[in-house]
């Protein structure tokens, strides 16, 4: 940075980046009427700034201090009107970007495009933060980032019970793809609203919760027994979202072992959304959609419950196969899958991870799974929306587990 030549390329670019984000600026500060610096402010500090950067540190920060100076001036004049420090951020922004282009031209010109986007986005910004997002919707954003960013790191990564099974970090890891998940099924939910029907709401539904949605729109069929179709494929592409998320969840605590079941998963995939687009070649359209968006995403005490479950199905599996062998950690899994086949899957690619559980024996153990949760939500369906949808949703399920049972038995590991 002492060289005292400049760069052309350094200097064009931030002339052109000050040029960009001056006339993002100019544009808003004739729809608010405020008087902070435009484009020939932005513009001359971008070449001031690269001048001052070729003619070394010391002058650069006499420039940078200047520019902080004039910054905080125009603040204390235009308070009154607008009390936002947008703008003189944006300033700096543009002295900044200046000096850093006359070392990484690339960089600092994709940085003044993310720059001036986000002052463009003034409105629709405003507009998520206050009006689409939720109270509730924030919190769960905020409990997501502190347990993979604050909790997940603090996790020990060795075993802590007696049979080496039970990793804390690892553990968490699926908690965290779980709320993940949810979150991402409730925002998307919450995006196609009722625009796009009953496939794609019952799809992103499956995502945060699969039970959920069969029964809401069991009910839905119940009422309106025209729609029993749609229904129907609704339940089926929910439960193909949630397959999905069986899949991230081996992969997340045993990467091998999903390389092994992709074929049945993949098979039964297909099962399902065969079944699901029987409700897409339907011409009657409801009034409203069977199922909508809660106001949570998730809920802590959940994302603690499914971790306590995966513990103690862990454990119970684990003293279950010294005991009994590899038939009672089997058995012990698929209980609980009827209840909850996440927490299950976890505990079967653990132990298979940690060698406690042949291939053979975990690729059985997944089939035995989803077979289990196929029973469970079929008299899910069965009591929410009566006969006809439990017969037709019992079918889609039950094919996925019978399709991905003979993919294990035909297809090869």
């Amino acid at each position: 940075m002492e060289s005292h030549f400049i760069s052309l390329e350094g200097l064009f670019t931030a002339i052109g980046l000050g040029l960009m984000i001056g006339v993002v600026r100019e544009r808003l500060h004739e729809e608010d009427g405020a008087t902070i610096a435009g484009i020939r402010t932005h513009a001359l500090v971008a070449v001031v700034t690269a001048v001052a950067t070729a003619l070394g540190a010391a002058v650069l920060m006499v420039a940078l201090v200047l520019v902080g100076g004039l910054a905080i001036t125009s603040h204390l004049k235009t308070v009154a009107k607008d009390p936002g420090l947008t703008g003189e951020v944006a300033l700096m922004a543009t002295a900044l970007l200046s000096a850093l282009a006359q070392r990484d031209a690339i960089t600092a010109a994709g940085l003044g495009v993310l720059v001036a986007a986000l002052l463009l986005a003034k409105r629709p910004l405003h507009r998520l933060a206050r009006e689409i997002i939720s109270e509730h919707e924030m919190q769960d954003a905020l409990l997501l980032a502190g347990a993979a960013l604050v909790v997940l790191p603090l996790l020990p990564s060795t075993p802590v019970d007696p049979w080496g099974v039970l990793i804390p970090a690892r553990l968490w890891r699926v908690v965290v793809l779980v709320m993940s998940v949810g979150m991402l099924g409730h925002v998307c939910l919450r995006a196609v609203g009722t625009r796009w029907g009953y496939a794609v709401a019952g799809f992103f539904s499956g995502f945060a919760s699969f039970t959920a949605a069969v029964a809401g729109f069991g009910r839905r069929a119940r009422r309106q027994p025209a729609e029993l179709a749609q229904s129907v494929g609704a339940a089926l592409l929910a439960n193909l979202a949630s397959l999905m998320l069986f899949a991230a969840v081996v992969g997340a605590t045993s990467p091998v072992l999903l390389q092994h079941f992709a074929w049945p998963l993949l098979v039964g995939g297909l099962v399902l959304a065969m079944g699901g687009s029987l409700g897409l070649v339907s011409r009657t359209v409801g009034s409203a959609l069977a199922i909508e968006p809660s106001a949570r995403a998730f809920r802590l005490s959940h994302a603690v419950l499914l971790a306590g479950l995966i513990a103690v199905v862990l454990l119970l599996s684990a003293w279950l196969q010294q005991s009994y062998g590899e038939t009672g950690a089997l058995t012990a899994a698929m209980l609980v899958a009827l209840a909850e086949i996440q927490s299950a899957a976890a505990s079967l690619a653990q132990l298979f991870g940690t060698g406690n559980l042949s291939l053979e024996h975990a690729r059985l153990g997944l089939v035995g799974l989803l077979a289990a949760s196929a029973l469970a939500k079929t008299a899910v369906a069965w009591a929410g929306g009566g006969r006809a949808y439990g017969l037709r949703v019992g079918a889609g399920l039950c094919g996925m587990a019978l399709a991905a049972g003979l993919a294990v038995r035909f297809i090869p590991a």
